[in-house]
């Protein structure tokens, strides 16, 4: 095979180590040198005075969770450097070492068979870094708020029951009130404000149960861990306002489409970035974000289609956007959705609407262009005919004859 990189090298990278393998091509003859060093500071600077003795131009690691980030800041700048998708460096079966391991690495980027993965640059990493921060303090708060419902589930308070939201200004004056010892469901009912207090006698009912010592000392636990998630993303959504500043045109042509807004905008631009032309089309990036069916077949039968492993933070964030895509009225991700529902379910198709909102998002920012909904009628009248006899075809299953009349005639 033809060598595209005369002095390469490969990095098997863990959590206390670094195998480094240099490969150095001299005509016909190939020059091989392997080291192993740590991982903290000093020892990544020792590697880097190594790799540039070697004069080493090129270097690939696979992807290990995170232990290759602080080996790439390090090393940032300094020498070309591919992070490798560990799927794609499959080595031949039987022993395995991490010198070998190296080896392969280093092999095969010598020869050009490695297709780097794509990796932000640093203000977008330091962006990315809050917003999936910000994403795991919501989880954290959801399930404090889990943990609050099954609490009262055991003292038999069923306020979750009448009150959609338990933790609003109603709910929460009540929780103040029983971590107070009231007692009094009448009491405790007139604390509702707004629409909840026309339900005041159904929140006697539900408010009438057995709040203990230990439910308090729990209850009070579970109040301050919220109020301070609360205070810590409050502080975030501050910081990440400041830092997509100068993306604001992007997010507000991202914020146009069904079912993005602005928290979600700000996911979208920290982990895709605003240049789309690193992503050879839609396709590609809804590959990369874990959104599109996979491709498995053999033997001319389909196997499987399930959605590859992708981006989570991105993945998971426009399934949430979907769910709310697919009930604004008389628009095109509702007609999607409805329309792979019955034929796919409910979960496949909010995976379908992930996957259109995020391939438009991609047009948006590649055109810059604002979002032109095709409306909730397009399946229909993308191929009229179709709908018209399989309607007919219904009507006249159940008995009856339909004549057909256009309405510009009928006028």
């Amino acid at each position: 095979m033809q060598v595209m990189y005369a002095r390469c090298a490969g990095l098997d990278v863990h959590k206390k180590t670094v195998v480094a393998c240099v490969l150095v091509t001299v005509g016909p003859e190939v020059g091989k040198e392997t080291r192993t060093f740590g991982t903290t500071t000093p020892d990544l600077l020792e590697l880097l005075d190594w790799l540039r003795s070697q004069e080493v131009t090129h270097l690939a690691m696979e992807s290990t969770g995170s232990f290759w980030v602080p080996i790439y800041q390090v090393l940032e700048g300094q020498l070309e450097m591919l992070v490798v998708n560990a799927h794609h460096l499959k080595a031949v079966p039987g022993r395995k070492t991490d010198v070998t391991d190296a080896e392969w690495i280093a092999e095969c980027l010598r020869h050009g068979l490695l297709r780097a993965s794509f990796v932000p640059p640093k203000p977008q990493r330091e962006l990315r870094t809050l917003t999936r921060h910000r994403s795991n303090q919501v989880e954290r708060r959801a399930q404090l708020v889990n943990e609050i419902h099954k609490l009262l589930e055991q003292t038999n308070i069923k306020l979750g029951g009448v009150a959609t939201d338990i933790l609003g200004v109603s709910g929460r004056a009540m929780l103040e009130a029983l971590l107070g010892e009231q007692k009094d469901p009448k009491l405790l009912a007139d604390l509702a404000k707004g629409r909840l207090r026309s339900k005041r006698p159904e929140l006697e009912k539900a408010l009438q149960g057995k709040v203990q010592a230990h439910h308090r000392l729990v209850l009070a636990q579970l109040l301050t861990d919220i109020d301070l998630l609360d205070e810590q993303m409050a502080e975030l959504d501050r910081e990440i306002a400041q830092r997509v500043v100068p993306y604001q045109e992007q997010i507000e042509l991202l914020d146009g489409i069904p079912g993005i807004n602005q928290r979600v905008a700000e996911v979208i631009v920290a982990e895709v970035g605003t240049d789309m032309s690193r992503f050879p089309s839609a396709k590609h990036l809804a590959s990369w974000a874990g959104l599109c069916p996979g491709n498995n077949q053999s033997g001319g039968r389909r196997r499987s289609g399930k959605t590859r492993k992708g981006n989570r933070y991105l993945r998971t964030t426009l399934v949430e956007s979907a769910q709310g895509a697919a009930r604004k009225k008389d628009s095109y991700p509702k007609a999607l959705f409805h329309r792979l529902a019955g034929k796919r379910g409910k979960k496949r198709a909010i995976v379908a609407v992930a996957h259109s909102t995020l391939e438009t998002a991609y047009y948006v920012l590649s055109r810059h262009q604002p979002y032109r909904d095709l409306g909730g009628n397009y399946f229909d009248q993308r191929n009229p005919a179709v709908v018209l006899r399989r309607l007919l075809k219904r009507i006249e299953n159940l008995g009856y004859q339909v004549t057909l009349v256009p309405l510009d005639k009928a006028a």
